[in-house]
């Protein structure tokens, strides 16, 4: 695990270090190789059990960083960055590439600056504390400051339930917040002042070049991101058999001088192991492969401690394949794995962007023929609902009618179940359920005059990767004592996506064009023509065909029963018909709900 907090606060003399110290104490696991310093108005630590911590102080001025941060265009290491930073505030911070999560002060000027990387890779949370300013990497240091309180909020519940994460920049908290992929927060006079971009996400869509000039500038980025990724430790990558895992781990392969080490998780259930897709990649770049099958059994050994493990309560399912897969990878001597995350939120890969797309369609029609005969005369016919044809055509209509970004989110499970049918009246009525479509529009709205698929990219780089999948793998790595990096997420290849032309990403329903048509020659053929799959856990079939896992789910629910939050009866019904009805759908919500109940009374809250 590595991390680091800190306060700018006046505190009396001698106890700024006591606060860091239980700063540190309020992390699990304990911190190791921790260095800290304190002085007028400021403390600051800095801890890694992977690797050496970083830190660096010169001239009363001080850097602590996690990730893998540098300049653009320099090898130089956090010396350089301090100079920087000391030298331009936070005009350095255009300059900054790489992963990361740091906090500088300036002991001259009495001022500090917290900040995160573009994309989000590394988090920062902050929150205030009477007249002073606390920040950390988890929201479980900032508990450890004296005076902050951890006040579960009703909303952050119900959005966690809604999107099966906790979305930010709020957390489940109140008053708790994360810091916004780009952004910093800077501390002056005094005072902290509210985040603020240093970076925006900004699409071009009038790219001129050449194909073969697109290509070679693009497989280019991929070898340099993917050979700094790998250089100066033992690495190895995650290999799925999709796309963006077989390209990482193809040119892992071509940048290493012995084959590259590649790790695969399986599940022995119909229609979720991809297995033989990940051995097609490993044999076509020569790779050492390794792997490891996840049985239902593991979940339940490991279910516990993964959802206690994090800040915020985490229903992706995912994240325990991903634990297993960095748990092997290091016991077999890997200390970086390199993961593809962001090939599909940078080059048009999600399925839906196909579908979108579709329904984009109805909206060229032209507006008098839309309202005044077609969606008229879907809702006069009688039999609509009993010829298939006519069904199909209402159901299209009726998903194509909203504009984005309404039409983007259109279903929810939440929204299908009935709100009053899931939470109690209680609960809803100390909530506002049109957050979550707030929290997309906000998304969107930097996007709004891009094209279709830039608009989805824009939405998709904020829900899909900081909320969910960046956590998801960044914090199972650490879980496992595995340093990981995401090649597919340098800037030199998010700056190549910025720029990419629209119709190069999403041509028409074909996903990622120019993504597979410039790797045609070195991806095999069966992983340019598979349809996209993943790391995804068979919950359903596990949940209704394993007992042990089953009275996990039933126990953790019930934990719930007593809050408030959900109706018994919807707990009754759930996991009796529900599940009979349709497990692998319904299994999705006994594992949030599952996940919210264990995490729950991990912090005895």
């Amino acid at each position: 695990m590595r991390g680091l907090c800190g306060w700018w606060a006046d505190l009396p003399s001698g106890q700024g270090d006591a606060a860091l110290a239980a700063m540190l104490a309020a992390h699990r696991p304990a911190a190791v190789e921790a260095r800290w310093r304190t002085g007028p108005g400021c403390g600051t630590a800095v801890f890694d059990t992977v690797s050496t911590p970083q830190f660096v102080e010169s001239e009363g001025a001080w850097l602590a960083a996690t990730g893998h941060p540098r300049l653009r265009g320099s090898a130089g290491g956090l010396e350089e960055l301090l100079d920087r930073l000391r030298r331009d505030g936070r005009a350095a911070l255009q300059d900054i590439v790489g992963d990361f999560a740091l906090a500088f002060w300036d002991g001259r000027s009495r001022a500090g600056l917290i900040a995160v990387d573009r994309i989000g890779v590394q988090p920062m949370v902050h929150g205030r504390a009477g007249a002073g300013f606390v920040f950390g990497t988890t929201l479980d240091m900032l508990g450890g400051f004296p005076g902050i309180r951890r006040e579960l909020t009703s909303q952050g519940l119900f959005d966690y339930l809604f999107y099966h994460v906790s979305p930010g920049p709020e957390t489940v908290f109140a008053g708790l917040r994360r810091v916004p992929p780009g952004h910093c927060v800077e501390w002056r006079n005094g005072r902290a002042g509210e985040p603020s971009a240093y970076w925006t996400m900004r699409f071009e869509e009038d790219d001129s070049r050449s194909f073969d000039q697109l290509k070679r500038e693009f497989v280019t980025a991929l070898q340099d991101s993917v050979a700094e990724a790998a250089a100066g430790v033992p690495s190895g990558s995650f290999l799925s058999g999709g796309t963006d895992s077989s390209t990482v781990s193809g040119m892992l392969a071509r940048y290493g001088n012995a084959p590259a080490r590649t790790f695969s998780i399986g599940f022995d259930v119909a229609g979720y192991d991809e297995m033989e897709y990940a051995r097609i990649a490993a044999r076509h770049f020569g790779c050492e492969h390794h792997e490891y099958y996840v049985t239902p059994q593991d979940v339940v050994d490991a279910v516990p401690r993964i959802a206690a493990s994090y800040d915020q309560p985490f229903g992706n399912a995912s994240a325990i394949p991903t634990y297993y897969c960095a748990k092997f990878a290091r016991e077999s001597g890997i200390t970086r794995l390199l993961a593809g995350d962001g090939g599909d939120e940078l080059f048009g890969g999600n399925e839906r962007y196909g579908k979108q797309y579709l329904l984009s369609l109805y909206g060229r029609l032209p507006g008098a023929l839309r309202g005044g005969l077609v969606e008229p005369l879907l809702g006069v016919l009688p039999g609509v609902q009993k010829i298939m044809p006519l069904r199909k055509l209402a159901s299209y209509v009726q998903q194509a009618r909203p504009p984005m970004p309404d039409r983007y989110a259109s279903y929810n499970l939440l929204m299908y179940l009935g709100y009053a049918n899931i939470f109690t009246p209680e609960f809803l009525a100390s909530v506002d359920t049109g957050r979550p479509g707030r929290l997309l529009a906000e998304a969107h709205a930097p996007y709004a005059d891009a094209s279709l698929v830039n608009q989805m990219l824009g939405i998709d780089l904020r829900f899909t990767l900081w909320d969910g999948d960046l956590p998801k793998v960044t914090h199972m790595c650490e879980l496992a004592g595995v340093d990981v990096a995401y090649p597919l997420l340098d800037e030199r290849v998010v700056d190549f996506s910025r720029r990419l032309a629209s119709d190069l990403k999403l041509r028409r329903t074909t996903l990622r064009w120019f993504f597979k048509q410039a790797l045609l020659d070195f991806l095999p053929p069966q992983i340019i023509t598979k349809q996209k799959h993943g790391f995804g856990l068979p919950v359903g079939a596990w949940i209704t065909g394993h007992p042990p896992l089953r009275a996990l789910a039933a126990d953790s629910i019930e934990l719930l029963r007593r809050r408030g939050v959900v109706r018994p009866e919807f707990i009754d019904e759930l996991m009796s018909d529900r599940l009979r009805e349709h497990a692998a759908y319904f299994g999705t919500m006994v594992w949030v709900l599952m996940m919210l109940g264990i995490w729950l009374d991990s912090r005895r809250l």
